[in-house]
């Protein structure tokens, strides 16, 4: 198990965030959705948790097939996803990915949100008081992003909000901007699998890190087209927005109720709690990879011959004779 703690800054208010990250989530997922690839939402239902009061539930499934190295894709199912699970508590939330095909796998990030410049050293303390964990400041507007996912006008050093007059962050801009405001997210990955698990932790942590600032960057950059959103408007849209990506990856669009009582009681379905979460997607680590040329094994036939039902004959496999031994799979 790897814990790290992630503290996002953002040019916000807490009360603003609550409707741009809704946006920016179904946005995101609509944008990196294509047939067969994306974002299916399973469940987006409200429901109420004795302890956390009044919260939204979603499920998704993340399908991941193509963004998997050949090596994998061998073995993993031809429909590969993974599962994301969240209760939404705002400012309070918890989002947990599984993956059935890894059982040994898990993801489990729960987040909190404060108008502060994450300055909040024990705001874990009741959750992780006890556990050790590195603290990760993670800056919108200087950190690098992949090359792949840059774009100018999602770049907070570029952009300016025509509605808010916020914009063009400058290195230091954290201390003294106003309005401020922090996410604050525990991430715990697990992959208890010995000879791999070290490496594959720091390299999923390596990941998700990645998501949290492209996903951050993104919440501010479009904060113009839902600023003046209400939360009635902001969910309309998000079940629009949920429907044409279900349609997009080629998968029938669910029952999504997003003002209905829940199908089932809270106690039945207490879970962590968690906000929705950018698309999982990137590539295979380095150290997971296989040779591309991988030498032929010689012993393998090349073809094999079936007989002549007419004739009778035996069964002819080319290269193999009586004296020859039998071919054995080679030991990893």
């Amino acid at each position: 198990m790897l814990l790290k703690e992630y503290r996002i800054c953002m040019p916000l208010t807490v009360d603003e965030y609550k409707i741009g990250q809704l946006y920016m989530i179904s946005k995101h997922s609509h944008e990196q959705s294509d047939r067969g690839e994306g974002v299916e939402v399973v469940q987006n239902e409200p429901f109420e948790d004795p302890h956390h009061g009044n919260g939204q539930f979603t499920e998704k499934r993340v399908y991941l097939n193509s963004k998997l190295p050949s090596w994998a894709r061998a073995v993993v199912p031809k429909i590969f996803y993974v599962t994301e699970k969240a209760w939404n508590y705002y400012p309070y939330t918890i989002t947990e990915y599984t993956c059935s095909f890894l059982p040994k796998f898990s993801i489990h990030i729960e987040t909190k949100y404060e108008d502060n410049k994450g300055s909040n050293d024990s705001i874990f303390d009741n959750e992780a008081k006890d556990l050790e964990r590195e603290v990760c400041f993670i800056d919108i507007a200087c950190d690098e992003i992949p090359e792949r996912y840059y774009k100018e006008s999602e770049d907070p050093k570029h952009f300016k909000s025509e509605k808010t007059g916020r914009g063009q962050l400058r290195e230091g801009w954290r201390d003294s901007h106003q309005p401020i405001m922090c996410s604050y997210k525990l991430v715990t990955v697990k992959f208890e699998v010995w000879g791999l698990q070290t490496r594959v932790e720091q390299f999923v942590h390596k990941v998700v890190r990645d998501i949290l600032l492209i996903g951050h960057r993104q919440a501010f950059a479009w904060v113009d087209e839902w600023y003046d959103m209400t939360m009635d408007e902001v969910r309309e849209f998000e079940r629009a927005t949920q429907e044409a990506t279900n349609k997009k990856i080629g998968v029938f669009p669910p029952a999504i109720s997003i003002s209905s009582i829940p199908l089932l009681p809270s106690s039945v379905r207490s879970a962590p709690s968690s906000a929705p979460s950018t698309p999982l997607s990137t590539d295979a680590p380095e150290f997971l990879s296989v040779p591309r040329d991988r030498p032929r094994k010689k012993s393998a036939p090349e073809t094999l011959t079936l007989p002549d039902p007419e004739k009778k004959a035996t069964l002819n496999l080319p290269g193999m004779h009586s004296s020859d031994k039998p071919c054995r799979p080679k030991s990893e």
